[in-house]
């Protein structure tokens, strides 16, 4: 099976290349196919897609799918976020994500930066952490029934300014307590979990969401992974798949999920 990532960006939200030039740059490094997957609109947020560029972004992923037909697949999906509006029909597939908590009237971001990470954390939680992270978990518990994802996205995006626990301890039972609570409610849900490489690209962190204690406790439960970039670039459609592939493998995995025009396929991981 050709290489694909069915999480990806464009300028049409937060990426920074069109879609028409991360189509030709996934072509061009052997893809078998691309999942586009642009933020769903949500309020006030200027890395999302708007109600009224939607439109524009079915068109062009579309068209790219037809011009593409008989050399590799084009997907149209959609991250769809904890408080995103019902994303509605006619996507390929969702993958479902929270990026804020919603705390004393105001919506605090996981993922925008450290700085705001930490003054989020400093003025609505008294400087701990760990509620923070309880109350991120507590949406992540709900977030395949409130999205209808078929992909959990970035299961602890939380930690993505956390490189070498420098901030909180993910080995602290009041931030695994939580995520392994919310991590086994997903499991009974009919999800893919993917294994993103994103922050790897944007130099954030060295190795893949989600921690390999997750990671086992999907395989151990039966639980499916595909492995994904979270690409905002052209540059970046394959970032580190060799790593994360082994990770996969490392944590008891002996497939990794595709999407093919018949649906979701389970491959053996390769190598």
């Amino acid at each position: 099976m050709r290489p694909q990532t069915l999480h990806c960006h464009t300028t049409l939200c937060d990426g920074k290349n069109t879609p028409e030039e991360m189509a030709a740059a996934a072509l061009a490094a052997g893809c078998g196919a691309i999942g586009f997957s642009g933020h769903a609109p949500l309020a006030s947020e200027s890395w999302c897609i708007t109600p009224e560029k939607l439109p524009a972004y079915r068109q062009a992923v579309l068209a790219l799918r037809e011009q593409y037909q008989g050399q590799m697949d084009v997907f149209l999906g959609l991250e769809q976020d904890y408080f995103s509006p019902p994303a509605g029909e006619g996507w390929d597939y969702l993958i479902g994500s929270v990026h804020c908590v919603v705390k004393d009237g105001a919506a605090l971001s996981v993922d925008e930066s450290e700085e705001s990470f930490v003054k989020a954390v400093r003025e609505h939680y008294g400087g701990d952490f760990y509620a923070f992270a309880r109350d991120y978990f507590r949406l992540e518990a709900e977030v395949a029934q409130v999205t209808g994802c078929d992909i959990v996205g970035h299961f602890d995006l939380f930690t993505k300014f956390n490189e070498g626990n420098r901030l909180f301890d993910t080995a602290d039972p009041r931030y695994r307590g939580p995520a392994l609570e919310a991590l086994d409610a997903l499991l009974e849900k009919d999800v893919i979990f993917e294994i993103n490489t994103g922050a790897i690209s944007r130099g954030y962190r060295t190795t893949p969401y989600p921690n390999p204690c997750f990671l086992r406790r999907i395989r151990e439960k039966g639980g499916r992974v595909a492995v994904t970039s979270d690409s905002h670039s052209a540059a970046s459609l394959l970032c580190a798949y060799d790593q994360a592939f082994h990770l996969a493998a490392d944590c008891g995995f002996t497939s990794t999920v595709y999407r093919t025009a018949e649906g979701f396929l389970d491959v053996s991981i390769p190598f």
